[in-house]
C-alpha cells in the first residue's frame, strides 16, 4: 500500500488543502500565489490530459514524484532533480519558544526576509496555508518558519530561514523545534523537504531528530 508521503502533494489537495486547490479528475494545482506545485494521482496519459487543462498556458507543473517516470508525448521535460523528504517521530531534545506568531500585518517584512534569505517558493498567499513564527527586531523579521502542505497526520515544514546577518545564533534550529513541537501537540508528525546538495540544513535537520524517509524527483513539465 501507498503512503500518502509518497504523493504529498496530491494528498494534501485532496485532503486538508481541498478548499485552495484548482483541477479535476486525475490532476490538482495549488494556486501559484500559495504554492508552485501541481500533482497527478498516477503517472497516466489520463492524468496528464487532466493536468494540462487547468495549467495557464506557458506555465510547467512542478510534481514531486516518487521517481523518474517517462514524459507523456504531449509533454516537455524543463527540469528534474532530486528531493529528500525527512521526517521527525519524537519531540526535540531542547524546547523552543523563540518565536512569534505571525499574521498577515507581517507580510511585508516576510517577503523581505525571503527576497534577502532565498528560502525557495514562497508567494504572498503562503502564509494562508498554516501558521509561520518568527524572530523580530523591531520592524525587521530577523528569521522565520512556517506551515506549508497538510497530509492527513502530517505537517510539512517549510521556508526556514535567517537574514545574513543574524546567522549563527540558533534561529532556525529553534523555530524549526517550535513548529514541531506545535506539530507533535496536535498529534501530526513533521516533514519537510530539503535538496540533498543542501548539506548544512540537512545536518542541522538530522541534530533536530529529523530521518531520511526517502528520495524523491521533483520534475517541471510543460505541454507542448
Amino acid at each position: 500500500m501507498k503512503h500518502v508521503l509518497d504523493n504529498p502533494v496530491w494528498h494534501a489537495l485532496v485532503g486538508p488543502h481541498c478548499a485552495h486547490a484548482v483541477g479535476r479528475g486525475a490532476a490538482r494545482h495549488y494556486p501559484r500565489d500559495m504554492a508552485p506545485f501541481s500533482a497527478i494521482l498516477e503517472p497516466s496519459d489520463s492524468a496528464y490530459a487532466d493536468l494540462a487543462v487547468d495549467l495557464p498556458q506557458g506555465i510547467e507543473a512542478r510534481l514531486f514524484r516518487p521517481h523518474e517516470e517517462p514524459v507523456p508525448g504531449a509533454w516537455q521535460q524543463l527540469d528534474c532533480f532530486p528531493m529528500l523528504q525527512m521526517c521527525a517521530s519524537m519531540m526535540p531534545r531542547q524546547l523552543s519558544e523563540m518565536g512569534t506568531l505571525l499574521s498577515e500585518a507581517d507580510s511585508r517584512a516576510m517577503a523581505d526576509l525571503v527576497a534577502i534569505a532565498k528560502p525557495g517558493p514562497f508567494g504572498p498567499r503562503t502564509p494562508l496555508l498554516g501558521r509561520y513564527l518568527g524572530v523580530r527586531d523591531g520592524d525587521r523579521l530577523l528569521a522565520m518558519a512556517g506551515e506549508r502542505m497538510r497530509l492527513p497526520g502530517y505537517v510539512e515544514l517549510s521556508a526556514i530561514c535567517v537574514h545574513p546577518e543574524a546567522r549563527g545564533r540558533g534561529y532556525a534550529a529553534g523555530l524549526t523545534s517550535q513548529l514541531m513541537q506545535m506539530a507533535f501537540d496536535r498529534g501530526e508528525g513533521p516533514f519537510l523537504h530539503v535538496r540533498p546538495d543542501n548539506i548544512g540544513a540537512v545536518a542541522l535537520y538530522r541534530r533536530l531528530g529529523f530521518e531520511t524517509r526517502r528520495e524523491l524527483v521533483v520534475t517541471w513539465r510543460r505541454p507542448l
